[in-house]
């Protein structure tokens, strides 16, 4: 590794922060007072002001900017699927005449109103190369490059927080003759609209709620929509999910899914019939025990039903312009777009991580047990559970980190 120049810091903590999801997760970054007790979100930062301790914390952001997720890499028509009161970021409600479902320019308002209210100085393009734990010191040892001047800064820690998210990197099926398609292809990260494809024969990869509502938009703006479907899925409406989220903090989790259930079998009836097949469980227990949410209808159901976006089965290869399907079929497409989602990074600088996360970088434990791992380190966002998910985490990690430093320093928290 080449180092132009090489800048020992020390501190107590530290968070890495390098991609974020923009469904499941926001990355901005949140540092709060740990001393008052209120909570770390997402990248989890945290000041230990008026404490007596040599205390410093660093946030490190590999983008240019906080959300850019959010700002540079989402569709035009993007909005959050869950309601308002469950995508509220800690101690900030958003503006009383917020719509219930916030569109992404608002939700990015949002999170600059937020970074401002609390103060939060990112280190912006800077990307952490290596992190790995040393058992002399008792620290983390971090190498950030400063992405402007190539600048290499040495973190010295005693906390890291992992808020990099699930999302870090695309995720590409390898498919057989996907090199030689001679159309467009993309990832859903790269999407913006229907709006320049409209005539053409567009494929989406991925019936999750980014590839449901791309074909959507395709669709809408006169392109030839097929949608491959591989899995089973729950198709709920937006007020479906905020019942069942409302239901679940009284009501068994098997009850509430029986009627979530139901009401989707009233509004949408068989979709087995087009091709969709419903999974096993529930959908609240399928998204707690796998992490797959339920798909949020934007209105792909009925184009699917009355024929103007075709359902299609796996793909077995690629020739040329042709897709040859599993079951046989055979189409020509003109574009590909992939909505299969993406794959963390952490594993890849984070080099003694394998007491909290697996071989994939997401947590070995699960929720609400996966946040901690050994020698002070940490994770937020990775548990597959949005955004309140990562309050909980957030607020455990905070006070956690207060704990230790009460324990270690015979300081009381007030």
């Amino acid at each position: 590794m080449s180092i132009g120049a090489l800048k020992p810091v020390t501190c107590h903590q530290a968070v890495v922060n390098n991609r974020e999801d923009a469904h499941e997760q926001i990355d901005s970054t949140i540092s709060t007072t740990l001393k008052e007790s209120k909570p770390v979100y997402i990248s989890v930062s945290c000041n230990l002001p008026g404490i007596g301790l040599p205390s410093q914390s660093y946030n490190v952001e590999r983008e240019e900017c906080s959300a850019s997720l959010w700002r540079n890499r989402t569709y035009d028509r993007l909005k959050l699927h869950l309601s308002k009161e469950f995508c509220e970021l800690p101690h900030m409600s958003y503006p009383a005449d917020a719509p219930t479902y916030i569109p992404k320019d608002q939700f990015v308002k949002y999170i600059d109103g937020y970074i401002e209210h609390f103060n939060i100085r990112p280190k912006y393009h800077t990307s952490v190369e290596s992190c790995k734990y040393d058992e002399g010191t008792k620290r983390w040892l971090s190498l950030a490059r400063n992405m402007n001047t190539s600048t290499i800064i040495k973190y010295t820690t005693r906390f890291i927080v992992v808020a990099s998210g699930e999302n870090s990197a695309e995720n590409i099926p390898i498919i057989p003759g996907l090199d030689g398609f001679p159309g467009g292809v993309i990832h859903s990260s790269r999407y913006k609209s229907g709006a320049t494809y409209c005539g053409q024969n567009v494929l989406v990869i991925g019936c999750g709620n980014s590839g449901m509502e791309i074909a959507y938009d395709l669709a809408s703006h006169g392109a030839h929509t097929s949608i491959v479907v591989r899995s089973p899925v729950h198709v709920m409406t937006k007020e479906h999910i905020r019942l069942g989220m409302r239901l679940v903090k009284y009501l068994p989790v098997n009850i509430v899914d029986t009627v979530l259930v139901m009401l989707s079998n009233l509004v949408f009836g068989d979709l087995s019939r087009h091709g969709i097949a419903k999974p096993k469980i529930g959908p609240l227990l399928l998204k707690s025990e796998t992490g797959r949410s339920a798909v949020v209808d934007v209105g792909t159901v009925h184009l699917i039903k009355e024929g103007t976006i075709k359902v299609l089965g796996s793909i077995s290869r690629i020739k040329g312009k042709a897709i040859e399907f599993k079951d046989g079929k055979e189409s020509s497409f003109d574009a590909i777009v992939f909505a299969t989602g993406y794959t963390s990074t952490a594993n890849v600088w984070l080099k003694n991580g394998e007491s909290m996360l697996n071989d994939n970088g997401l947590p070995r434990n699960k929720f609400p047990n996966h946040w901690k791992g050994a020698n002070g380190l940490y994770c937020a966002g990775l548990a597959k559970r949005g955004l309140a998910g990562i309050a909980i985490d957030a607020k455990n990690i905070a006070n956690d980190i207060l704990s230790t430093i009460d324990s270690t320093y015979g300081q009381t928290r007030h």
